[in-house]
């Protein structure tokens, strides 16, 4: 018998814990890094990879990611896999599936077609869907192939959803019964194996609504309600929680964060950080903060945006204009019913006059996207009388046709059956203060929503990006500082117990890439592929330079071609 499975011979390992980078021979025996170092021969293997001028390094963890359903159809959890990610973190935002009760399993799928834009009949087709509960919803995850390794929050919305009813938990807060009850679900959940709690709390102008408009029943959940289900980790001493919380009051809304790791004495996932091009400040006072709350002894982790990406999307499933009532409404219901909605035009006025609020407010037009004069037109379902068009601005095109630029985009998008493209303008970006705002004690690169808003985000991309802009092309990072940022401090803030370090004695979840040759295709925003079940198809970026991906001493990725193997684990409390 081979003394190793797989010898992964003369790299240069970065190995996540920020020591200086070292030429070495790594060996693997039974999904763990057996040996760094000192004498290994080729014969003493089953596998041998000639690493020689590449950089072998953790896999990288994905702490924010929407892959509840995918994973059931993409073991791999594409794109983000595809990118060098190992292991992930499903039901973000407080939203999943389970519990669910049998009946309200196509509501629960609605739900996600909206706030999350996952396709209705992918989900129907692809998903499983045999559990109920939970436990059993882990039972499942543990059962199925997997070719990344999961954990899982249990998300509020369902579990609200479950004890009130839906009706109600969108109309009153729960009494003291019901608390009791989704205490008791939660800490069931965590007996098996759930790694904490998330939510979103965005008010009632929710820019991720509910299939129907309404908000989601997490965006109106009392603080007291939250801060009872704090309780239950503080009580066990275990777990963290991830929040996505803009109620319109930044003071208030961070003051209740603070309050809240307080309260759960354990680590809260804060999403998110990001660096806004023209005023540093807002970064700046968000490091702040953090600092501050981790001096008092408040475990606070900013989630921070730094994938350099475009949206391209049609009105037929974008979601994120939805802190617009007008546009929420618009953009709801059946394809005519929306349709019919965009031609009226007193819902066009009413869009008109909350863009010129927002604009006198707080200077933008919408959470997402950009000044809508400013979209770029990609696609117009090549209409020959619309083909002028193409490459011009929606600004531009309204001045053409002599009228306000949300007629222009609605007349685009209903002369073309709702498949006119629009691009957001590439935002400017910062190499310096994107590294700046990265280096924080407290910050952590991600905020992928892989497994989300499939049909015009990328973001899964964000671990080649961020090692091709900041490493690599600006040299703002060093490689040790990278791969501390992208394996080890999200696995420890997550409560991966062995994850995100290339040390003996941890699961052998590796890359081995050429930094040279590191790439993204097509660039900005993708392109589209029909690989999802129903039909359905999505935006995709795949990476080169990769020469090798392994989940837990696997090969599973070579050359950017799949191996077929699935030596993923579920992450029971963080460990596998």
């Amino acid at each position: 018998m081979a003394k190793f499975d797989v010898l992964i011979r003369g790299g240069t390992v970065v190995d996540g814990t920020s020591v200086p980078r070292f030429v070495a021979d790594i060996g693997i025996k039974d999904g763990v890094v057996a040996q760094i170092g000192g004498k290994m021969d080729v014969i003493d293997a089953d596998q041998v990879l000639d690493a020689d001028g590449l950089i072998v390094a953790p896999g990288f963890v994905d702490l924010h990611t929407h892959y509840d359903a995918q994973i059931q159809w993409d073991p791999y959890c594409t794109i983000s896999g595809w990118h060098g990610v190992t292991s992930v973190v499903l039901g973000n935002c407080g939203f999943g599936f389970a519990p669910v009760r049998v009946e309200e399993r196509d509501r629960a799928m609605l739900t996600m077609s909206r706030t999350e834009a996952i396709p209705f009949d992918s989900m129907k087709e692809g998903m499983i869907w045999d559990w109920i509960t939970f436990p059993e919803f882990l039972d499942t995850l543990d059962r199925i192939p997997k070719g990344v390794n999961c954990l899982s929050y249990m998300p509020l919305a369902p579990l609200m959803t479950w004890v009130m009813g839906l009706e109600a938990a969108k109309s009153r807060r729960a009494n003291d019964d019901e608390i009791a009850e989704m205490k008791r679900l939660l800490n069931e959940a965590m007996d098996a194996g759930a790694c904490g709690w998330s939510t979103q709390r965005l008010g009632e102008n929710s820019v991720q609504a509910d299939y129907d408009g309404t908000p989601m029943v997490t965006d109106i959940m009392s603080d007291s309600e939250c801060l009872a289900l704090a309780e239950v980790l503080a009580e066990r001493d275990e777990g963290f929680i991830q929040i996505t919380q803009f109620t319109g009051d930044l003071d208030k809304d961070l003051e209740f964060q603070s309050e809240l790791a307080a309260a759960a004495k354990r680590p809260i996932l804060h999403n998110l950080i990001a660096v806004n091009p023209k005023n540093p400040d807002l970064h700046r006072n968000r490091m702040k903060w953090l600092e501050e709350c981790n001096a008092r002894g408040e475990r606070i982790f900013g989630q921070a945006a730094t994938i350099r990406a475009a949206f391209t999307f049609t009105l037929e499933d974008w979601n994120l204009y939805d802190s617009s009532p007008a546009w929420n409404y618009a953009t709801t219901g059946t394809r005519d019913e929306r349709k019919a909605k965009m031609a009226d035009p007193e819902v066009r006025e009413r869009i008109i006059a909350e863009i010129d609020e927002a604009i006198k407010k707080l200077g933008q037009t919408q959470a997402l996207g950009g000044p809508i004069e400013e979209l770029l037109i990609q696609d117009l379902a090549h209409q020959d009388e619309l083909e002028e068009f193409v490459g011009m601005t929606v600004g531009q095109v309204a001045e053409i046709r002599g009228y306000h630029p949300v007629h222009a985009m609605l007349d685009l998008a209903l002369e073309t059956d709702l498949q006119a493209e629009f691009l957001t303008p590439m935002r400017e970006q910062n190499d310096e203060w994107t590294a700046e705002m990265i280096t924080s004690p407290y910050c952590i690169p991600g905020v992928s929503d892989g497994g989300a808003h499939t049909k015009f985000l990328t973001a899964g991309s964000y671990p080649t990006d961020f090692l091709m802009w900041l490493v690599r092309d600006t040299g703002q990072l060093t490689l040790e500082e990278a791969h501390y940022r992208l394996s080890n401090l999200p696995a420890r803030a997550a409560g991966f117990r062995d994850r995100g370090t290339l040390v003996e004695g941890a699961p052998a979840d590796v890359v081995v890439y050429d930094l040279d040759a590191l790439n993204i295709t097509p660039e900005w925003t993708g392109e589209i592929v029909y690989d999802f079940p129903g039909g359905e198809w999505r935006r995709v970026q795949r990476p080169d330079g990769y020469r090798w991906i392994l989940v837990n001493g696997e090969v599973t990725f070579q050359d950017g071609e799949s191996t077929g193997s699935t030596p993923g684990k579920l992450l029971r409390h963080g460990r596998g």
